[in-house]
């Protein structure tokens, strides 16, 4: 008798532990007077509030920034267009959360609630001591400051998810097995609500995909992915060396894994926008180089985006779609003509054409590709969308 076949179970994507879209927010979070705002001013390159007091922001301020990208910068050099448009980061920048937030101290349920609206968190740490700047804790210590913020957020988890649990709970009782997809969606917040409990945040856990598809239904503030942005002296920056660095980056390995943590000085990032002419020079001179645009790729990455791009004479555009985005769907991002008529899409790899220099030239050495519905676009693809929905083929560059 001839072995039984194995039966190969079909491989599935991960799915996303957060909101689905392209119009996602990362919110800056810390305690007040740790630098949030003064850099959301650099970030943007905007003017807004950024006194020495607590509470000075109230409102969030809200704006989008340029995700810089040598790509899209050799794009724009080599077809020359009119119009240049590449993909943005939209950040909001939250007043500082205090300890009782979550029960409404210092204004707190609604800071908490601005982050609720966010998708991914820049966690803001100071690690400069300046008697010219106030600590609402009095000394400087970045551990405390962080987990005061994410011990809120727990607890304003628990707050909610212990009432959700009450009411899946009783259509459980009501339905039993007879309602799958509540009874999953019951037993994941349960599961939630011990790890909290257990002071652990909902995205250091490991969840399937049943569960991440209940657990996007509530968008809880402790499954937001966290950026640490460790906010140093101008001095101690050039130096790289501060002795809470250690500290810190033995916390996120053991508390956060996989987190990353990014090191800057917003005194200096503040300088060198006050003194554009002279930045270049400054930075030369100290062996040092501005950590912005590793900040806002970063945070960019975070939310679980990526961009393709259409090249032309008259426009060179970075399309911002989810990771594992069909061809289709994203071509819909262009026009949803193109999302209803897909053909095929015409692929080039960006560094296949930096090396080869035209489109002619891509196609001659084999590296020129069509791709049906099931292909997922890739960061960076450079596209051209063949589509029908009139008996009439279009085309998009």
């Amino acid at each position: 008798m001839p072995p039984k076949k194995k039966v190969v179970e079909e491989e599935t994507s991960p799915l996303y532990l957060g909101r689905f879209g392209t119009s996602l927010k990362i919110g800056i979070v810390g305690v007040p007077n740790v630098g949030k705002s003064t850099f959301f001013n650099v970030l943007t390159k905007q003017s807004i509030p950024a006194e020495n007091f607590p509470f000075c922001t109230i409102d969030p301020n809200e704006a989008r920034v340029a995700v810089p990208d040598e790509r899209f910068n050799y794009l724009c050099d080599k077809f020359g267009p009119p119009s240049k448009i590449p993909a943005y980061l939209n950040v909001v920048d939250i007043a500082g959360l205090v300890k009782g937030a979550s029960e409404g101290a210092g204004l707190g349920n609604a800071f908490l609630s601005h982050i609720a609206g966010c998708d991914a968190i820049f966690s803001m740490m100071r690690v400069f001591d300046d008697a010219d700047v106030i600590h609402v804790d009095g000394e400087v210590d970045p551990l405390r400051d962080t987990e005061t913020i994410f011990s809120e957020l727990r607890l304003k988890d628990l707050e909610y998810v212990n009432k959700q649990i009450e009411k899946t709970g009783k259509v459980v009782a009501r339905l039993g097995d007879k309602d799958k997809v509540a009874k999953c969606e019951h037993e994941t917040l349960l599961k939630v609500k011990e790890h909290l409990e257990n002071g652990k945040d909902v995205r250091k856990c490991a969840w399937n995909n049943k569960e991440i598809e209940a657990l996007n239904n509530h968008l809880l503030l402790t499954s937001k992915p966290v950026i640490y942005l460790i906010n140093m002296s101008e001095k101690d920056y050039i130096k790289k060396k501060n002795k809470w660095l250690a500290k810190i980056k033995a916390y996120i390995d053991a508390e956060d894994p996989g987190a990353t943590m990014i090191p800057f000085s917003g005194t200096m990032e503040m300088r060198l926008l006050d003194e554009p002419e002279e930045a270049k020079t400054f930075l030369e001179e100290r062996k040092t180089t501005s950590a912005l645009d590793k900040i806002i790729v970063t945070g960019f990455k975070s939310l679980g985006l990526q961009y393709f791009f259409t090249v032309g004479e008259d426009e060179v555009r970075a399309w911002t779609i989810q990771r594992h985005t069909k061809a289709p769907q994203a071509a819909g991002k262009i026009h949803g003509d193109m999302e209803r008529g897909f053909i095929k899409a015409e692929v080039m790899k960006y560094d296949d054409f930096k090396e080869h220099g035209t489109e002619a030239l891509v196609k001659a050495a084999g590296k020129y590709r069509l791709e049906g519905k099931n292909y997922e676009f890739c960061d960076g693809d450079i596209i051209n969308i063949k589509f029908n929905v009139t008996d009439v083929k279009k085309d998009k560059k």
